[in-house]
């Protein structure tokens, strides 16, 4: 599959229901149509995690890739994303002053419990019409 060179793509754990919660809460917010999505559950999720050397097993909540860039994992994707959102959430970007190892702990904690509170679900939820074009992977 050719990946769009213009956009950022998100990979997410398509059955946490707060990772879901979380994709569909960047898209309400990228109104410059910057980032198109695919689950790590995905054929081409599990390519692209392969194709970086990441070990799914160890990064299974979040990845940012930015083709011909570079690629961001926990914390880190997630204060990336917010510097492209609309609104107030850049200014959440000061947080990657922070150090990645003191960030990744708070990071890992709530990704460790992240079904426990917000449920998972048995398969990847369909996108809405409106939504499927921003899929990779439906």
């Amino acid at each position: 599959m050719n990946l769009p060179e213009d956009k950022k793509i998100v990979l997410f754990d398509g059955v946490c229901n707060f990772c879901n919660a979380s994709v569909r809460f960047i898209m309400r917010r990228d109104k410059k149509d910057l980032y198109r999505f695919a689950s790590l559950q995905s054929d081409l999720g599990k390519k692209m995690t392969e194709e970086r050397g990441i070990d799914s097993s160890k990064v299974d909540s979040i990845i940012l890739i930015d083709p011909g860039h570079a690629y961001y994992i926990k914390s880190t994707a997630a204060l990336e994303i917010c510097k492209d959102l609309n609104g107030l959430y850049p200014a959440l970007s000061i947080f990657l002053f922070i150090p990645e190892g003191f960030r990744n702990l708070v990071y890992d904690y709530i990704a460790k419990n992240r079904y426990q509170w917000f449920g998972k679900t048995e398969t990847c939820p369909m996108p809405s019409k409106e939504e499927q074009t921003r899929f990779l992977d439906t």
